[in-house]
């Protein structure tokens, strides 16, 4: 083949996506497996991967298919799928875009409820301690319904025929269809912003799951949940569930079951006052006759047909308590003036006047103690001074110079002790007791006692 033409991939990417989407097998297929590796886009749109034992296929669900679904997809759940398949060109990957999804073996419609349920059961929203008390006796019943429906009337006739004194009021909401849910929620946001009601009852007649859904979209829940009046459900039979029965503060199995648990019966509140009033009067008739036989012995009494002596005791009695309160008052005043007196001889005793003389006195007697101890310590003091001095006078050298001895030293300061420190012609320095004298020595001789040291 000579000069062949070559495509570029974008061209044979391009090619093959005619092809696909050129075959009418391919227009619309309808597949069924397992879904894994979804991502959920902030777009809304869904990519996964639809799988079975030996293959998989690329899958994307744009938002406006996706929009409408009743039910979360989640990774191994299996589903059915309707859709077509081409050429996503970027990656040149055939994939199957998804118009419709269906969980496989099981309804949607049951699918989303055990989602949504199980999402709000964790939330809290059905739990126990978040449902609010009905009111006993409650002024204004709203009612959130179809007011053409057949629930309205009965839930009417049941109030009136029970409890003619409460008003009901009609808050109108679509039951059915696609905005129904809204309806319903807006209608329970109406009567909370206006406090209009003291107790709600939200619900309809019955019906296939497809007419009650409106009682299981989120939006209706949140709103009951949220709601300050309490809310009683009323949705279908007694064998329909709804999310809105979970969420609701009381439920009842059918609306007229609702208007009866909404409100009181008269009758019932009629045998109630009629026993109450019975109880009363026999609790009033007991009192009476306890009151009567009381006054009846009050009126028998000692004291009542003499009054007199009644207050003539009293009187004694405050006699006594007079001459009691005398005597006391006069055996205080009698130790207050004894303890007076006390007082005074001890502040006589020790006025400052008396403390000074008295001190004054002893002043005098230990400065006469004081000079007679200084005259003895001093006259001990001479005494041993004068015998110091004169043990002084006797050990000074001058003592012993002024007999006429003399002290010789050499030149360079020594003591002379031996004729044998000085030599003929050395310079001596004699001490006398009235001064110094200077000598050469011309001769010298030793003595006896030189001569015994030597010899030794």
């Amino acid at each position: 083949m000579q000069n062949p033409q070559y495509l570029t991939v974008k061209a044979l990417t391009k090619y093959i996506k005619r092809k696909f989407d050129s075959d009418p097998h391919l227009e619309q297929v309808y597949v069924k497996g397992e879904i894994s590796n979804f991502k959920k886009h902030s777009s809304g749109h869904m990519y996964f991967t639809l799988k079975d034992e030996d293959t998989r296929i690329m899958a994307v669900m744009f938002a406006r298919y996706s929009s409408g679904m009743k039910f979360a997809p989640e990774n191994g759940m299996h589903v059915l799928l309707r859709g077509s398949v081409s050429v996503y060109e970027m990656s040149g990957q055939y994939q199957i875009y998804v118009n419709e999804m269906l969980p496989d073996g099981i309804g949607e419609l049951f699918l989303a409820f055990e989602q949504l349920k199980e999402k709000l059961g964790k939330e809290g929203l059905f739990a126990q301690e978040a449902k609010k008390p009905i009111p006993a006796f409650p002024k204004v019943i709203g009612i959130v319904t179809s007011p053409t429906g057949a629930a309205i009337r009965d839930i009417i006739i049941t109030i009136k025929r029970r409890y003619p004194l409460g008003k009901i009021l009609v808050i109108p909401a679509l039951v059915q269809g696609k905005n129904a849910a809204k309806t319903i929620a807006d209608a329970i946001q109406k009567a909370n912003a206006g406090n209009i009601a003291d107790v709600l009852i939200v619900g309809r007649g019955g019906g296939s799951m497809e007419e009650l859904w409106a009682f299981n979209e989120e939006v209706v829940a949140r709103a009951i949940y949220q709601s300050n009046i309490p809310v009683i459900s009323a949705v279908g039979h007694e064998t329909d569930v709804t999310i809105a029965d979970f969420v609701a503060d009381l439920r009842a199995a059918t609306p007229t079951a609702a208007a009866e648990l909404a409100v009181p019966h008269i009758e019932d509140l009629m045998d109630q006052l009629l026993q109450r009033k019975t109880r009363l009067y026999q609790a009033m008739g007991a009192i009476i006759k306890t009151r009567r036989n009381q006054l009846s012995y009050m009126e028998q009494s000692y004291i009542l047909r003499n009054p007199h002596k009644l207050y003539e005791q009293k009187w004694q009695l405050l006699d006594r308590m007079k001459e009691t309160l005398n005597a006391n008052q006069n055996h205080i005043i009698f130790q207050k003036n004894n303890r007076f007196e006390e007082l005074r001889n001890r502040l006589a005793r020790s006025h400052p006047s008396s403390l000074l003389e008295v001190n004054s006195e002893r002043a005098a007697r230990a400065e006469k103690r004081l000079q007679q101890e200084i005259r003895s310590v001093l006259k001990t003091k001479i005494t041993e001074f004068i015998g110091k001095t004169a043990t002084l006078d006797a050990l000074n050298p001058l003592s012993i110079l002024r007999r006429g001895f003399n002290v010789a030293h050499t030149e360079d300061g020594k003591l002379v002790k031996s004729v044998r420190q000085g030599e003929i012609g050395d310079t001596l320095t004699l001490t006398l007791v009235d001064g110094k004298l200077s000598c050469i020595i011309e001769n010298k001789e030793e003595g006896a006692e030189n001569e015994r040291e030597t010899d030794f």
